[in-house]
């Protein structure tokens, strides 16, 4: 298993920052509601008339952050029902289960970023162009693309991804994204199984 997602050696904000970029922007494409776009999960969190209006009614100030919040979730949820089929769930690795200390780190991360004040866009600028605008197929599948190509056996509880586990956890939410194309009808969790 790789050095950075065992030990509890700091991890640059900025790859923090593009993990949970890379999180939200794959959970907003899933989404399946008002604004329909890849469909992988039945939310409708981020679309004016959904989740959106009901949050800018409660949350005045951190309506964008919890849409987004909300849309995660949803996407972490599905990750974990596929995980849940697998054997011994705790060794894969996939977008949304990278990791006890990772997934931890990303979630402070997650919540200082929405105390901030600031805008999601702001706050993280690699969103911009990528959410919260008109929906293009095309455009998620080529910022996919851009992630680079692995190889993967076609599984009932999802794809995994062949050859080593990258020692990285930029390089291994790369490889991860990768693993979404082709872009099927329901989610295919692209992940890797460590070893014990």
């Amino acid at each position: 298993m790789a050095k950075s997602l065992t030990v509890d050696e700091p991890i640059a904000t900025s790859v923090l920052d593009r993990i949970l970029s890379a999180q939200i922007a794959v959970a907003w494409a899933g989404e399946k509601g008002e604004e329909a776009r890849l469909g992988w999960w039945a939310t409708d969190f981020c679309s004016e008339f959904g989740g959106e209006d009901l949050y800018r009614q409660m949350l005045p100030h951190s309506w964008a952050w919890a849409t987004l919040q909300s849309v995660r979730e949803a996407a972490r949820r599905a990750d974990a029902r596929l995980r849940s089929g697998v054997h011994d769930e705790d060794v894969v690795l996939s977008l949304y289960n990278l990791g006890f200390t990772l997934n931890e780190r990303l979630e402070e991360r997650f919540q200082s970023l929405k105390r901030s004040g600031q805008l999601p866009q702001d706050a993280l600028p690699a969103l911009s162009g990528l959410i919260g605008v008109v929906w293009d197929h095309e455009s998620f599948k080529d910022w996919v693309g851009g992630h680079g190509k692995v190889t993967f056996e076609a599984l009932p509880t999802g794809r995994r991804i062949r050859g080593s586990i990258p020692e990285s956890a930029e390089l291994l939410v790369e490889k991860l994204i990768a693993g979404l194309l082709p872009l099927p009808d329901s989610y295919p969790m692209p992940h890797y199984r460590r070893e014990r």
